[in-house]
């Protein structure tokens, strides 16, 4: 049976494998990682790495775990925490200058899977904040934009937010309605509705994309950085969730949002939708390293309540069905863990590609709504409230599974990738579609 940390301090009244209790199992042979790691996970990063990592653990054991259910369960985001984020160094944590931090890869990628091991609604801000409105204004923006934005929000000072979606137009956003209109006295007036946009009533400032006068379907998709207290931009929260309540999504009404020249993205890398889809890319990249963290709480809690349950006289992890369940869901987890490693050292290196992206994002998504659901079972009928992680983690997780791009997006970009032939679209449909 895995040791136990007795040094540990629980909360009053709660019990083995709660949320509000830090997780005691230690791995037989050491492994930071926990009895998770039954393939060496440990020696596949640096020390500098692994302090990074529990850096960022030891702030959710402390400030997350405590509060989550009841976060949850009120859906609040509890945007209190944003300035401690942004001591934590995490928000813009991949970029360079302008006050971020500047690591690597792989050492984001280990920051954001223990976020979303506290919960997948504080990783959806970490990523919404740093690898869409963050990414948006360092790839594409100018100087000044960058100037004015990127210090705040790596601080925590100023929270922004990336509008793609549209109510009509999601997989497709070459098909988005949302109109820029160029005026001759260089204005740009902004028309539409965004929908399923993380944090807009929070924001201070939103990377809006919209169509301008290019011709090319999808060509003339251009980002403006639009400040949110602008007359014209309304966001309302939507309500009545039963995913992501820790965090907020909301729907955006653009009338008449009147910007002045210096708002548009000036880049060259933003014209059409690769500017967008950078940034996705970025966003893609920090979900398949957090997927893998959310199944490593739900493992880890199923474990601990496992091994202090006793039914028919002995603890529920002598019985072998049992012992198959926590190795099953150890393996899919290690084996998620290394294709995050793996993308995580090609980033760091020679460079991904979407299939890449699109195989980690995909995979581990699946397998970690499956581990979650595992673990939610053996918790039995305790599992469906919120004193544990498992089913929280997967609602959450079918969120995190549909946004960014659906299964079935990222399977067809694998397909075009095996094949050489785009099928985003059924034979004589108009030409666009998803990239």
């Amino acid at each position: 049976m895995p040791q136990h940390d007795t040094e540990q301090h629980q909360p009053n009244g709660a019990s083995p494998g709660q949320v509000a209790v830090v997780p005691q199992v230690t791995s037989a042979r050491g492994s930071w990682w926990g009895p998770v790691d039954v393939s060496g996970l440990d020696g596949l990063f640096t020390p500098e790495e692994r302090d990074q990592a529990l850096r960022v653990r030891t702030f959710v054991d402390n400030e997350i775990r405590p509060n989550i259910a009841e976060w949850f369960s009120a859906g609040h985001f509890p945007r209190e925490i944003v300035p401690a984020l942004g001591t934590l160094g995490v928000l813009g944590m991949h970029l360079k200058d302008y006050g971020c931090a500047g690591r690597s890869a792989v050492e984001y990628g280990l920051a954001v899977q223990e976020l979303e091991a506290g919960d997948s609604g504080l990783r959806t801000f970490v990523s919404v904040q740093g690898s869409l409105a963050m990414s948006a204004i360092y790839k594409h923006g100018s100087p000044d934009q960058k100037q004015e934005w990127l210090p705040k929000m790596a601080t925590g000072d100023a929270i922004g937010c990336f509008a793609l979606t549209e109510p009509d137009s999601g997989s497709d956003p070459a098909s988005m309605s949302t109109n820029a209109r160029h005026e001759p006295g260089g204005d740009w007036v902004l028309n539409g509705k965004k929908r399923w946009i993380g944090l807009a009533n929070l924001a201070d400032v939103a990377i809006v994309w919209a169509q301008t006068e290019e011709p090319g379907k999808g060509r003339g998709v251009r980002g403006f950085v639009v400040p949110t207290d602008t007359p014209g931009f309304t966001a309302t929260v939507i309500e009545q969730k039963m995913s992501m309540r820790a965090s907020v999504q909301c729907e955006i009404e653009l009338d008449n949002v009147r910007l002045p020249a210096s708002a548009l993205l000036p880049a060259d890398t933003a014209v059409g939708l690769s500017g967008p889809f950078q940034c996705l890319s970025e966003a893609r990249y920090g979900i398949l390293w957090g997927a893998v963290g959310a199944a490593r709480d739900s493992f880890t809690a199923a474990l601990e309540y496992a091994n202090h349950r006793t039914q028919f006289g002995t603890p529920l992890t002598h019985f072998q069905l049992t012992q198959a369940k926590l190795a099953n869901m150890a393996v899919a987890i290690n084996k998620g863990y290394h294709l995050a490693h793996n993308i995580g050292r090609a980033k760091d290196g020679p460079g991904v590609t979407p299939e890449m992206i699109s195989t980690g994002k995909l995979d581990n998504t699946r397998m970690a709504i499956e581990v979650a659901r595992e673990a939610r079972a053996m918790l039995g009928g305790n599992g469906i409230t919120l004193d544990y992680s498992p089913q929280r983690h997967a609602n959450n997780l079918e969120a995190v599974r549909t946004y960014e791009g659906t299964d079935e997006v990222h399977l067809l970009t694998l397909g075009r990738s095996i094949t050489g032939v785009g099928a985003f679209q059924a034979p004589g449909a108009q030409e666009g579609g998803a990239k």
